[in-house]
């Protein structure tokens, strides 16, 4: 059984959103944050990183601070193009991770804080995304799934590299480290991308609590069914749960309304 529970749902005229947050069924506190403006297009998944790292802290910061920054530098820039748009999204990033550098060094204990972040920005039929860190974005279109982020860790890096196989990484020693998050005192560029995106379409945004539990092809089959999107929300988290919830489990699902 899972542990503490949270759900939501935000609607506009264009945009429809859900979301579930569990803590799971091993760990006493659930550090994922997540937060859905559909008025304003924003939608936001963070996974505060345990242990040392005050997780929980630095994911409240992200979905407290992100939204402020963001459309602070949309109003300045007033971007035109789709290039402009992704380069203020990638500069919210780089200071939102500067804000919380700053705050971690404010910690009586001098502590860090970190955080990922996976985000979309939704404009009529594109969908600007942008993570940093292993939270994921998926787009089902049809009946296809296709992941739109890269994840930022040490072992993904090296699959990508070709010196370790998928199945090498599942049990690998470094599984989990990050080599790029917010909070991080370096480069924490985030990858951004655009894509169209139709009505019959479903975003997913998610922690790695429902991708480190749940293949790829079960979520797929979960969105595929086009439930409501909080049923749909429901589904997935029940289903990480089912595999062991070692871990918070956050996912937010939405559709394009028009």
């Amino acid at each position: 059984m899972g542990g503490q529970r949270e759900a939501g749902e935000s609607r506009s005229g264009g945009l429809a959103a859900a979301w579930v947050t569990d803590v799971g069924c091993i760990r006493e506190e659930n550090q994922d944050r997540c937060a859905a403006d559909a008025e304003r297009g924003l939608l936001i998944v963070s996974d505060g990183m345990g242990g040392e790292l005050a997780g929980g802290q630095a994911a409240g910061l992200v979905v407290n601070w992100l939204p402020d920054v963001l459309f602070d530098k949309l109003r300045a820039a007033a971007p035109k193009t789709t290039g402009q748009i992704e380069d203020v999204l990638k500069d919210a990033i780089l200071e939102l991770n500067r804000h919380i550098w700053s705050e971690s060094l404010r910690m009586p204990t001098g502590g860090k804080m970190g955080a990922t972040v996976v985000m979309a920005l939704a404009r009529g039929r594109r969908l600007h995304v942008a993570n940093l860190g292993d939270s994921r974005a998926y787009r089902l279109s049809g009946e296809k799934l296709e992941q739109l982020t890269r994840d930022h860790s040490v072992v993904s890096t090296l699959v990508r590299r070709g010196v370790l196989t998928p199945e090498e990484a599942e049990n690998h020693p470094m599984s989990g480290r990050l080599s790029r998050y917010l909070g991080m005192d370096g480069n924490a560029s985030a990858d951004v991308r655009t894509i169209e995106w139709r009505p019959e379409d479903r975003l997913l945004l998610c922690s790695d609590g429902l991708t480190g539990e749940v293949a790829d092809e079960r979520i797929r089959r979960i969105l595929v069914r086009r439930d409501a999107l909080g049923d749909t929300c429901n589904a997935l988290t029940d289903a990480a749960i089912e595999n062991g919830g070692r871990d918070n489990v956050t996912v937010l699902v939405a559709r394009r309304t028009r």
